[in-house]
């Protein structure tokens, strides 16, 4: 991968970091190549190099460029490894606490999605997701199980349910249009949600599923969406890949 290297060094040649900013060199550093790898100006394989030769490139100590390389770290965006360097990795898929689906945010975003139909069928709702949709235990309930990639590399296991009268669906929507979207088409205006997110071990059907490790960290989102009504049309249980994607917040003071 010397290479790619090369067009490392070339990438930050034409940096200059402003030592009159009040943004500490560090986290101009670490900005400017996080932009740089989510355009993909520098292309995921690439290796950074060095700290003492990106130091030296940079005109920086070799603990600011240190710090600037953990940001990345910890962002997931760069891994390290023993005898082979700093390498940038995929970007992880973030997505924003909106009402809306995962292909949807991904399109928008620029990445290409497919979907693998795993399931499609009518069952007797169990008394949790019943209830949850507020319809009678035992009532038939669309299931839906999907395998949503991004770029050919899996990202999540999504599993839906929705009531019956909501109506049926066919594989070929399924792979081609979000979820959201189909509904919407059927004149079903989506107002609000309930989502609860959280996070566990991967089973080995799962990691298999992703692509994973066992036991990998995993993602958790239950969401129960509801229309303008008020009525509960879909819930939704699904698993995320944690390498591969992460929930952005806004957050504003009370």
């Amino acid at each position: 991968m010397p290479q790619r290297s090369t067009e490392m060094e070339s990438h930050l040649r034409g940096f200059l970091v402003d030592r009159s900013s009040a943004v500490p060199l560090h986290h101009q550093v670490s900005q400017h190549l996080e932009l740089s790898i989510q355009s993909g100006d520098i292309p995921h394989g690439s290796l950074l190099g060095n700290e003492v030769a990106l130091a030296k490139l940079l005109g920086l100590s070799r603990p600011t460029v240190r710090r600037a390389i953990q940001q990345l770290v910890d962002k997931g965006l760069v891994v390290r490894r023993r005898g082979v360097g700093t390498r940038v990795v995929q970007p992880k898929v973030r997505r924003s606490l909106e009402l809306t689906s995962l292909h949807d945010d991904l399109t928008r975003s620029g990445r290409v999605p497919t979907t693998d139909v795993i399931t499609l069928d009518q069952v007797a709702a169990p008394a949790d997701v019943a209830g949850l949709l507020g319809v009678p235990p035992g009532d038939r309930v669309a299931r839906l199980v999907r395998l949503r990639r991004a770029e050919s590399r899996p990202i999540a296991k999504m599993t839906n349910y929705l009531p019956s009268k909501v109506g049926e669906f066919e594989p070929a929507d399924l792979e081609e249009r979000g979820l959201y979207d189909l509904l919407r088409q059927r004149g079903i205006h989506l107002h609000s949600a309930t989502q609860m997110i959280g996070a566990r071990n991967a089973t080995a059907a799962e990691a298999r599923l992703l692509a994973e490790p066992r036991g990998a960290p995993l993602l958790t989102m239950e969401r129960i969406t509801y229309d303008d009504r008020g009525v509960a049309v879909e819930y939704g249980t699904h698993v995320y890949a944690a390498s591969r994607y992460s929930f952005e917040i806004d957050l504003l003071a009370p």
